[in-house]
């Protein structure tokens, strides 16, 4: 599996359209989008290029390929705009990944906001709370988050590795806009506008 990974877009056409051609370019087969779409929020400036109805037109055709988690800044009214389900906390994906000897594992990430489920502690075994019964044998090795509006890439004190691709419209911490990557088991973070690689961890 290759995935485009978006978060905090806060209703910037310019910069959804921009993200969006690398699905393309990195020949992706998924997007995950992890909140913060549509709504700049209170505490925010107006990103360049806003227009939450051309973000929606951008991500429309992609619709069927989206895995998304909901935001602080996502409300009902912006859930009703979108053409895909985003109302979920949190959603879970698993790959099949293969390693350089040709071992096959299964990965799980665990993708959501970053304001619900604290990144710093979160464990490897939230699953048996949160769908507990059948959950117990899933641990999780990647959160993908967003939220901070700062890319990170490093394991956790729990040993789960952090994935935030930063803010493709409002970075802070001094960095650029970007975006995140995966690709059988390797996550990267790269610049909006040159895709330059900035970043990268591997679960192989």
């Amino acid at each position: 599996m290759r995935a485009l990974i978006l978060s905090d877009i806060h209703g910037s056409a310019i910069a959804a359209r921009q993200a969006l051609t690398f699905f393309e370019k990195f020949h992706c087969d998924k997007i995950f989008l992890l909140g913060d779409t549509l709504y700049h929020g209170p505490r925010n400036p107006l990103p360049a290029g806003h227009g939450p109805m051309g973000v929606v037109e951008a991500l429309t055709p992609y619709k069927d390929k989206i895995i998304a988690a909901r935001g602080n800044c996502d409300a009902d009214v912006d859930l009703m705009m979108l053409d895909f389900p985003i109302e979920n906390e949190y959603a879970l994906v698993e790959d099949t990944i293969v390693n350089a000897a040709g071992e096959q594992r299964v990965v799980r990430m665990f993708l959501s906001h970053g304001h619900i489920f604290m990144p710093e502690c979160f464990p490897a075994n939230a699953l048996s709370q949160l769908e507990p019964g059948d959950a117990n044998d899933r641990p999780i090795d990647a959160y993908l988050y967003g939220h901070t509006h700062i890319f990170q890439l490093q394991k956790n004190f729990k040993g789960v590795l952090m994935v935030n691709p930063g803010s493709t419209s409002l970075p802070k911490g001094g960095n650029p806009p970007t975006f995140g990557f995966y690709d059988n088991g390797k996550f990267s973070i790269h610049h909006l506008e040159t895709g330059e690689e900035l970043a990268s961890a591997s679960l192989v």
